[in-house]
């Protein structure tokens, strides 16, 4: 992105590798391609029924008009209660912002915060868009990596190492996108004990995959095992992953009243207040019926197991098995320095997913894309029987290749 016409705050910044991987994808599917796309990241059940006779029901009643910038009272209320209740958070709705999904909330929290030479770490593996989002924020990431041996999750000791005078954010992400890892109690706990000895780093969480859990244990809040941090820390969220609600677009922050007063001026002042129809889903959502979630996540598990095993019968593969979200991150560091059936060499994690994309029509994102290779990430959101054809394929392109 190089014409002079281009800012340089957006030239810093790459389009989302997700969003890449998945065109791609697509693209091929229309040149009559038969690919397994273990890209998207988003449930592939509908959204539950009671959400979505609540999204009319507000459409009949004429709820199509602008709402309050940060969201109308009601969601806000709702949100509330839902931090209360699951996560024993209090908050009054005036310290609450909804958003046009999480991804807008943390934007805009950097937005609001970040000025040229403020530092935010970013433990990887992480989330695609963190490090460009705090780019385009005129901020600096500095990512952290997560070892394999720590299960993926950032330790006390490499957090303390990566703190500067001009850190202003620790972004956290559990469980997390792409490996699945959870922050256990303990964790949270060592954690908590170096940010209380550096009292201008600021913490985000990035909570949107809290109940697609496997242990079936819901882990506390790092702000209820330390209130002490609660005065310079955001908490982010949304409707999207738990209720199968992507593409209506409501994510929330909960923080300091100063921060999210600011993120309200800026919303007012870019976007103006998300969909009103997606708002009074989301109400519906927070306020229903949860029985559904336990089959999301039972769903989730049985692809989870299916994949694993499958995944670490390749020789040259293995994975660790993930604590939750619904992705699989896996080494594939014993297929470097191997030789496709063309003689090509694979170097990285990159030649790894793109010699399954052109061989056998496996759709993945690579690891270095997260911030650390050699892995690639795959998607178990999708059915049993798709997941099982794209390990099959997979196992079927290892076998072709030959010792380098």
């Amino acid at each position: 992105m190089s014409s002079p016409r281009i800012s340089a705050r957006l030239q810093r910044i790459k389009p989302s590798p997700s969003s890449a991987a998945q065109d791609r994808a697509n693209q091929l599917r229309r040149e009559g391609k038969d690919i397994v796309n273990l890209v998207v990241g988003e449930p592939d059940f509908d959204t539950p029924a009671h959400i979505r006779r609540a999204a009319c029901e507000a459409i009949e009643r004429g709820e199509t008009r602008y709402t309050m910038s940060a969201g109308t009272p009601a969601l806000r209320q709702a949100i509330c209660d839902k931090l209360l209740r699951e996560n024993a958070l209090s908050y009054l709705p005036r310290d609450i912002i909804v958003t046009c999904g999480a991804k807008h909330a943390i934007f805009n929290v950097l937005s609001v915060t970040l000025s040229p030479g403020d530092e935010v770490i970013i433990p990887a593996p992480y989330w695609v868009s963190y490090p460009d989002m705090t780019l385009a924020c005129d901020g600096t990431p500095v990512v952290v990596n997560c070892r394999e041996e720590d299960s993926f999750c950032l330790t006390a000791s490499a957090l303390e190492a990566a703190i500067t005078p001009n850190t202003r954010w620790l972004l956290l992400n559990s469980p997390n996108n792409p490996t699945g890892a959870a922050y256990s109690a303990q964790d949270l706990r060592a954690l908590s004990d170096v940010l209380l000895r550096h009292p201008h780093v600021m913490l985000m969480t990035d909570d949107i995959y809290e109940h697609i859990r496997f242990d079936d244990q819901s882990l506390p809040h790092v702000l209820a095992i330390e209130p002490g941090l609660r005065d310079r820390t955001v908490v982010v969220n949304g409707v999207s992953k738990t209720y199968a609600m992507t593409g209506w677009r409501i994510g929330y922050a909960a923080g300091p009243t100063d921060i999210i007063s600011a993120m309200e001026t800026l919303q007012s002042q870019s976007t103006s207040n998300a969909c009103s129809v997606s708002q009074a889903a989301a109400l519906a959502a927070l306020q229903g019926d949860h029985a559904f979630l336990a089959e999301f996540v039972a769903t989730y598990r049985t692809r989870r197991d299916k994949a694993l095993a499958l995944i670490n019968a390749i020789p040259g593969l293995h994975c660790r098995t993930p604590g939750g979200a619904f992705y699989l991150f896996v080494n594939c560091s014993g297929l470097i320095g191997r030789k496709t059936p063309d003689g090509q060499l694979l170097k990285t994690d990159v030649d790894v997913v793109l010699y399954f994309l052109n061989s056998v029509g496996v759709a993945m994102i690579p690891g270095s894309a997260y911030g650390v290779g050699p892995y690639f990430r795959m998607s178990i959101a999708t059915g049993i029987d798709v997941v099982a054809e794209g390990c099959k394929r997979i196992a079927k392109a290892v076998a072709s290749l030959q010792v380098g």
